[in-house]
């Protein structure tokens, strides 16, 4: 797509540079992402998405602001207590950027509604906070062939990893993290989280997914980087993709 004269004043740091430029740049802007999740990785990931301006974003989230929430969520403000979390989202997003298009998706994503959304962008961003739902849109990319960037904040600690079913090299989430439905989780609520790391790790998510949208750098495929905010130490460890692995290896892949 071409770029008017606003956006090329607007996105001029990003052309500026030489990886990016007016072709990056309208890369991006033609772009659609999904991203599951309004909360504390899903606002830092939609205000920067937003801000480079992506061209249409799916926001999801069926639950609703907490005064709790807003130690971290940044995207969501004191008035918008009760209010749907998406819609809060896509509020802020439009007041940093109101050319692009943000559609809010009031409820939890499954089945064909997750499907659905997932086939409709050329990109996934998990910002969910449970294992059950980053399983069913790792899922759902696998089966449909699309990209997911996936994140994990709890304490001071994160994770982050890129998976692109496309690649015969990369892993799915399920290769990482098998899924266990009777394993217990810690979640925010129970065991707390420090408000600068999920914008650490929102923030990472942002950049592989620009990188995938504008074509530049080397993406996460394969790795796992793990933040010790505590620390302030980062390391990055190989992931292999499983062969037998029961969503992307041959027998899931024949199952989907």
């Amino acid at each position: 797509m071409d770029l008017n004269d606003d956006q090329l004043l607007r996105y001029s740091r990003h052309i500026l540079l030489p990886q990016v430029g007016v072709a990056g740049q309208a890369r991006i802007s033609a772009a659609s992402v999904l991203i599951v999740g309004a909360g504390g990785l899903g606002c830092p990931v939609a205000l920067y998405l937003g801000a480079a301006g992506v061209g249409r974003l799916l926001l999801a989230d069926g639950d609703s602001v907490d005064l709790t929430n807003l130690q971290r969520q940044i995207g969501h403000v004191s008035a918008a207590i009760g209010q749907n979390k998406a819609d809060s989202l896509a509020r802020s997003v439009l007041a940093i950027n109101p050319e692009i298009e943000v559609q809010p998706i009031r409820q939890t994503l499954v089945g064909n509604a997750l499907h659905e959304a997932v086939a409709a962008v050329d990109l996934v961003v998990d910002a969910s906070d449970n294992f059950a739902t980053r399983h069913a849109v790792n899922r759902a990319c696998v089966l449909l062939g699309k990209p997911l960037v996936s994140g994990a904040a709890i304490g001071f600690s994160g994770q982050l990893a890129v998976f692109d079913p496309r690649r015969a090299e990369s892993p799915c989430y399920h290769c990482l993290f098998p899924d266990h439905a009777d394993e217990p989780e810690l979640r925010c609520a129970e065991a707390g989280v420090f408000s600068p790391l999920v914008g650490v790790i929102g923030a990472m998510q942002a950049l592989e997914a620009l990188k995938y949208l504008a074509q530049v750098g080397e993406l996460l495929v394969g790795r796992l980087l793990l933040w010790d905010g505590l620390r302030s130490d980062a390391r990055v460890m190989k992931v292999p993709r499983d062969p037998a692995c029961l969503v992307c290896g041959q027998a899931g892949v024949q199952a989907g």
